[in-house]
């Protein structure tokens, strides 16, 4: 054997002798690490231009929404005050639980007939933390033209306004409240809004809160529309994410998972409230939801029948456009958007209802 051969044996056999002997002694638990605060200060920094786009896209988003509807509306943009946070992270400090201040969006028809009031349509937007936004004005335009007045708030929790109101979000829970109050300011500051003519009107989430705003307000509303509604938040964590049930989870919102506090997702569920319904109702749902599985909305629609109630349902069948069937430019879209518009009408009576 040469000299560099034997040399290289030995080598091995040292390496495999060294690994024998430190592999047979007891591993010392690894030590915690640190926190790393370049990283923490970078995680910050993406929250705070998350939050700065969303701002500057609300911005822009609202320019596109005006601009559009011009020829046909007086837009506004108004503050009014909805309830305090639920969650209050300072109780003594100055101005602690004083009601939260929030923007929504007034349009009213250019073209009126002089004399009699207008009817109110309460334009609920949708998504966790959604806003109201240009995706609407078609439909905004389709409810100008009837001669609706139209309220569109950006209740607590809505992006666009900075992380703080993002965190008052109260899904199924102020937020109603806030809904409301918008429209007791619009009847408060425009007197050619007839009280007696106002509906409530939205699509997922915000068809939720369109159903608690008809069951905790019954009297206030003469009818409601509810597209493709999230109805029970139960059945909701169990299919979802877990990324998408730590929005609800998280301190400053629920602050408990359903497993925790499984009655207060109850709470905040339509399908758990069915019994309160007092008001016109039309419910719209397509089995191939990739949104609100149908199980949900199938949920209310035994619940109420359950408690007697009368309404007014329509289950479409593998609808294009799934959670947004309704909602674009087909003609089964604008079929059944006319379908909600004559029943809105049936209620409502505007100036010149869809036939």
């Amino acid at each position: 054997m040469s000299r560099q051969s034997f040399l290289a044996v030995c080598g091995l056999i040292g390496g495999v002798s060294l690994w024998a002997a430190t592999s047979a002694r007891p591993r010392q638990p690894a030590a915690k690490a640190l926190p790393d605060p370049v990283q923490e200060r970078l995680v910050a920094l993406a929250g705070s231009v998350r939050l700065a786009e969303e701002s500057l896209a609300k911005r822009a988003d609202e320019e596109v929404l005006f601009r559009r509807l011009a020829d046909l509306a007086e837009v506004d943009k108004v503050r009014y005050t909805g309830p305090a946070p639920r969650v209050i992270k300072n109780p003594t400090a100055q101005g602690a639980g004083n009601p939260v201040i929030l923007t929504a969006y007034t349009f009213f028809p250019r073209k009126r007939p002089a004399g009699p009031k207008l009817p109110l349509v309460v334009l609920v937007h949708g998504g966790v933390h959604g806003n109201f936004n240009s995706s609407n004005v078609h439909v905004l335009r389709e409810l100008l033209a009837q001669g609706y007045a139209v309220l569109a708030p950006d209740y607590r929790g809505s992006s666009g306004y900075g992380q703080e109101f993002r965190q008052l979000i109260d899904y199924g829970g102020l937020e109603v409240e806030d809904v409301f109050a918008g429209k007791q300011w619009v009847l408060e500051n425009h007197p050619d809004v007839d009280p007696q003519r106002v509906g409530i009107m939205g699509w997922s989430h915000g068809g939720l809160i369109t159903l608690m705003n008809l069951f905790a307000h019954p009297m206030d509303f003469r009818a409601g529309y509810a597209g493709v509604p999230v109805c029970d938040l139960v059945a909701r964590m169990g299919y979802k994410s877990q990324g998408y049930r730590e929005l609800f989870s998280a301190p400053y919102h629920i602050g408990k998972t359903a497993e925790e506090d499984v009655n207060e997702y109850r709470r905040r569920s339509p399908a758990w409230n069915a019994e309160k319904l007092r008001t016109p109702l039309l419910i719209h749902t397509t089995t191939n939801d990739e949104d609100v599985n149908v199980l949900e909305v199938e949920h209310l629609i035994k619940a109420l029948k359950a408690a007697g109630k009368t309404f007014e349902h329509r289950v479409y069948k593998d609808a294009p456009g799934g959670h947004a069937f309704n909602r674009i430019d087909t003609k089964l879209a604008k079929e059944s958007r006319a379908e909600v518009y004559r029943f809105l009408a049936s209620h409502l009576s505007p100036p010149n209802p869809v036939k």
